[in-house]
């Protein structure tokens, strides 16, 4: 069978990843040999300074899923890419490694320190980070996303996928806003901003006051979305969003993505992306398909 994915110049042996944030650096899967059979890791999002993060309570539990409001708790670019990579770099999967910056250069400053590294797949850039001009996330604003995808794809040697948020009218526009900015793919979809109450104090149930929701609620949702973008871009598309099991990957790849990442599943089950690929598996075997591109786009009206 083919499961052979491409993205730019990068080449992935498989279309199953992990989403960014759910894998950490991947600290405690370094000795599984199964983690090699990814099609890619994606590590925890790297900022050009370290973050310690948001003041706990960091995590809740709600039907169908979690809202989380983390806050990007990392040791920066410098520190990731001395006390990180190299570690990451062993497990011998494909590295796509997500960034933000808080402004364009800071940006800049990360892409151009791992362009001085190897062993990188791909960058994927992190865009719920805050659009200074007008307020919103550079994911709610078009010209925004395709101004600095442009800078960000004239300067990496890597291939680049511009990450989106669901918070929008409209997602397909800023997907095709990323496209004009010459991203190699897109990734779809960050959480969803959400809160829970504490009715006996009437306080957020989270320390940030609002979170991110993520998991199988949000699932139907997800799908709609990675469908309605990949149906008005060229460029590929790695859906994610409440994907459990292979089944629930599958309707992704149908729906037309190339790629799925999991994510929210890994804190339930931390073998869950291998379990995703070997039911993909399973499903190619079983209906005698020896290329994965007969499953993707495959969607019928």
């Amino acid at each position: 069978m083919n499961l052979t994915i491409k993205i730019g110049n990068a080449t992935f042996p498989n279309p199953v990843t992990v989403a960014s944030g759910t894998f950490g650096h991947a600290e405690r899967y370094y000795n599984l040999e199964e983690v090699k059979r990814l099609g890619a890791i994606i590590p925890k999002t790297v900022t050009f300074h370290p973050q310690v993060g948001n003041q706990p309570v960091r995590i809740f539990e709600t039907p169908s899923g979690m809202i989380n409001a983390i806050g990007i708790e990392n040791p920066g670019i410098d520190g990731f890419i001395t006390q990180k990579l190299p570690a990451l770099k062993k497990i011998g999967a494909p590295l796509i490694i997500s960034i933000l910056g808080h402004d364009e250069e800071q940006f800049v400053g990360i892409v151009e320190k791992l362009n001085a590294q190897h062993g990188i797949a791909a960058i994927e850039l992190n865009l719920s980070c805050p659009n200074l001009k007008h307020k919103v996330l550079v994911a709610q604003d078009p010209e925004a996303t395709t101004r600095l995808v442009k800078k960000m794809k004239s300067l990496s040697k890597f291939p680049i996928i511009a990450k989106l948020s669901p918070n929008v009218t409209d997602i397909a526009e800023i997907a095709q806003a990323a496209q004009e900015g010459g991203a190699d793919a897109v990734s779809l979809i960050n959480t969803f901003t959400a809160m829970a109450i504490d009715i006996k104090t009437r306080k957020s149930r989270i320390g940030n006051f609002t979170g991110g929701l993520s998991g199988p609620a949000i699932r139907p949702i997800a799908v709609y979305m990675v469908q309605r973008v990949a149906s008005q871009v060229k460029i590929p598309v790695i859906g994610m969003g409440g994907i459990m099991t292979a089944l629930d990957a599958l309707e992704f790849l149908i729906a037309g993505a190339s790629m799925v990442a999991v994510g929210t599943s890994n804190f339930v089950n931390p073998r869950a992306p291998v379990d995703v690929l070997e039911g993909i598996e399973v499903f190619m075997k079983e209906n005698k398909i020896s290329d994965i591109r007969e499953i993707i786009g495959s969607l019928k009206r």
